[in-house]
């Protein structure tokens, strides 16, 4: 398969974000629970619309990631069974599971906050599934290892099945947008704008008796390693996102950054166009592979709305 984009977490975002700021995660240590006095933070309610950013467009999402994964599956299937091997193909995720790109982008996530505070959701069965596939793939013995991988990894029933989908066009290069992708986040929490919309977010936390220099120091605070969210995190988190809302974080931030976002792409304009028609065509490959083999029957995959 290509290599998909990293998927950045919402705590690798906060530290990168907040190495760049000088912002340290422990200034936010001192008040984890809100004290008896504070008034309650506005609630908070679902944000529905999952957020898209311009550069979304250059990367892969997960979905058009298992569109590649299940057409090299067919095809290695195939080869697989020329040599007398059986090749089982990876469970399907249904379009439900699948987590919306730039979840926690600003800091915790609106509809988990509630139930898992700062602590990333559970993988939903279908996600499960189809990760201890990928597990079972590794204790596959030795023999059929080497007839699938080659001795490299990259050889055997692998190599062929993709040059089968996309001749020689190499996978997509993802650098430069995991590159602009994080210049553009470091550069819209300097705007004005948005160091407005933290300003106000910090005053609203702090009514409520929480003492956090912004969303991302919150996100990461070292209380919050635990095998499952406390009850001390889930009140910082639901309180982080009725804050957010009030003070129009996610709005701002996103238009500040969406408007840079724009600039770094008419400035890249070579690299990006260059690596999305190479993504392209291994998407179509995909397609055409998978449409082949399952006709009018074979389940529509997330990326092909």
């Amino acid at each position: 398969m290509p290599p998909s984009r990293a998927r950045a977490t919402t705590t690798a975002l906060a530290l990168l974000l907040l190495a760049t700021t000088g912002t340290a995660c422990t200034a936010a240590e001192h008040a984890s629970t809100p004290a008896s006095h504070a008034a309650p933070p506005p609630p908070a309610t679902r944000q529905v619309k999952p957020l898209q950013l311009p550069l979304d467009a250059y990367a892969s999402t997960v979905a058009e990631t298992h569109l590649v994964e299940d057409a090299q599956d067919v095809l290695m299937r195939r080869c697989m069974k020329g040599l007398g091997m059986e090749w089982k193909a990876l469970p399907r995720v249904t379009a439900r599971d699948i987590e919306p790109p730039n979840l926690g982008r600003y800091g915790a996530d609106e509809a988990d906050a509630l139930q898992y505070g700062y602590h990333p959701r559970p993988d939903p069965p279908s996600v499960v599934r189809r990760n201890r596939a990928w597990d079972e793939r590794e204790a596959l013995p030795a023999e059929v290892q080497r007839a699938a991988y080659g001795a490299s990894g990259k050889g055997g029933c692998l190599k062929e099945a993709r040059h089968q989908l996309v001749g020689d066009t190499a996978p997509p290069d993802y650098h430069a947008f995991n590159q602009l992708t994080g210049t553009a986040l470091k550069a819209s929490r300097r705007t004005p704008e948005v160091r407005d919309v933290l300003r106000r977010w910090h005053t609203c936390m702090a009514k409520a008796g929480f003492d956090y220099p912004e969303p991302m120091a919150a996100a990461v605070s070292e209380r919050w390693k635990t095998p499952d969210p406390t009850p001390a995190e889930r009140a910082t988190a639901r309180a982080d996102v009725a804050c957010q809302q009030s003070a129009t974080v996610v709005k701002v931030w996103s238009a500040a950054e969406s408007r840079i976002q724009r600039r770094l792409i008419e400035q890249n304009a070579d690299r990006l166009d260059g690596a999305k028609a190479r993504k392209d065509r291994w998407l179509a490959a995909a397609r055409r592979v998978l449409g082949h083999e399952g006709g009018a029957h074979h389940p529509r995959h997330l990326s092909d709305h």
